[in-house]
């Protein structure tokens, strides 16, 4: 990781904890809750390996990993041979996208396409063509802004921003890297949010950029989750998270919410599947989890979730499961069940900080009284590894 990644995206250096939050981790369960968590099982299903700088981004789309590194490239991986013997560096081979400059900080999949953000300020939209049953070809179908967005804007002074002393450029422009990528439920709109504190918003039919909100905040960028209500959540190096909403007719965000808990900088962000809960992951080694009131909407906070000895970089949640990766290179796995959280599992291997995390329902694997589920993690160690985490329903 370069000296400006440490600086400004994830820091690896802990911050001291909040002893200010109470933990929610608790043992206060019934004991058959307590018999099914002891029988988690959880193994590293397989390594995968071909990147050879360190793994910065990943999103799972069906049958497909797609991986970004810092070396400027994409791979995408089948998903069927995760539990195979068959070569996984080979099998990755055919499936290179060389893209940008520096590291591949985000990926999102929409139907048949892909939008990667880059170090180098630039989203890229690339084609997925399926050419065969196991294989896929990209086309690239535009970079984000588009020269058509551009040469419109750049006609009307109006349209230009000051970004240093003698600079301007106009408002579509990152003008840093572009630390993070969301699509609103309804797929027709893209988030980005960048270290230059800017939120933007993207239509995915055209690509064209509908708004820019400058100083969102007043550091780097670094997280932005969508919650199905329309609420636009962004975590900052400015250690605040911010709330944002559209009201109805409007077509700009306003800020209708800080929320200032850690004290240091935040770098994931993660809600729950009905939108109600947000966690939150910071270099303060805590995850604060944020409930929604149903009444009046207000978020607050409900405690706290510790165990990793380090900075959490990365989160994921499927279904009730919450995820997270540590600079202190291991995954732990929580579930809550009212407010007490457990940590099912802590999955170590990986030799260095992990920086990413994707996870889904394993299909493949559920049966009626079991549940299975898949997570990919992608570390500084330059390695994929992807594990299976099963267990009894609880009752």
């Amino acid at each position: 990781m370069d000296d400006e990644s440490i600086k400004k995206s994830s820091s690896i250096s802990s911050q001291p904890s909040l002893p200010s939050v109470p933990s929610l981790t608790s043992h206060s369960l019934s004991h058959r809750q307590q018999h099914n968590l002891s029988v988690v099982d959880h193994h590293c299903l397989t390594t995968l390996k071909g990147h050879n700088s360190y793994v910065s981004s990943l999103a799972l789309a069906g049958k497909f990993l797609y991986t970004g590194s810092s070396d400027n490239e994409v791979r995408s991986w089948d998903c069927n041979t995760f539990s195979s013997e068959l070569d996984q560096e080979f099998l990755s081979n055919n499936n290179i996208v060389a893209v940008g400059k520096g590291a591949v900080k985000s990926l999102v999949v929409l139907a048949d396409k892909l939008f990667s953000a880059h170090q180098d300020h630039k989203i890229r939209v690339w084609k997925i063509n399926n050419q065969e049953p196991d294989h896929q070809k990209y086309t690239r179908l535009a970079t984000l802004p588009t020269l058509g967005d551009r040469a419109i804007k750049l006609l009307m002074p109006k349209n230009h921003v000051q970004i240093r002393r003698h600079k301007t450029c106009t408002w579509v422009h990152h003008v840093d890297a572009v630390s993070a990528l969301a699509l609103t439920k309804d797929e027709t709109l893209l988030y980005s949010v960048s270290w230059d504190r800017t939120i933007k918003i993207w239509r995915t039919s055209d690509f064209k950029c509908l708004e820019s909100i400058t100083n969102a905040h007043d550091d780097a960028i670094n997280a932005v989750a969508l919650s199905d209500d329309g609420d636009v959540y962004t975590g900052s190096a400015d250690k605040k998270i911010k709330v944002w909403r559209r009201s109805p007719g409007n077509k700009k965000h306003s800020l209708v919410d800080v929320l200032e808990r850690h004290n240091s900088g935040i770098n994931a962000l993660a809600l729950s599947c009905d939108g109600s809960v947000l966690y939150s992951g910071a270099c303060d080694r805590s995850i604060i989890v944020w409930e929604k009131e149903e009444d009046d909407g207000n978020i607050l906070v409900v405690g706290a979730l510790r165990g990793h000895t380090k900075s959490i970089l990365c989160m994921a949640v499927v279904s009730d499961l919450v995820c997270s990766g540590s600079a202190d290179k291991t995954i732990r796995i929580w579930r809550g069940i009212d407010r007490n959280y457990t940590c099912l599992a802590v999955l170590e291997g990986h030799r260095g900080p992990v920086k990413c995390l994707a996870a889904t329902i394993d299909n493949d694997r559920c049966d009626s009284s079991d549940t299975s589920y898949l997570v990919c993690s992608g570390s500084l160690d330059c390695d994929i590894k992807v594990w299976q985490i099963s267990f009894p329903l609880l009752r």
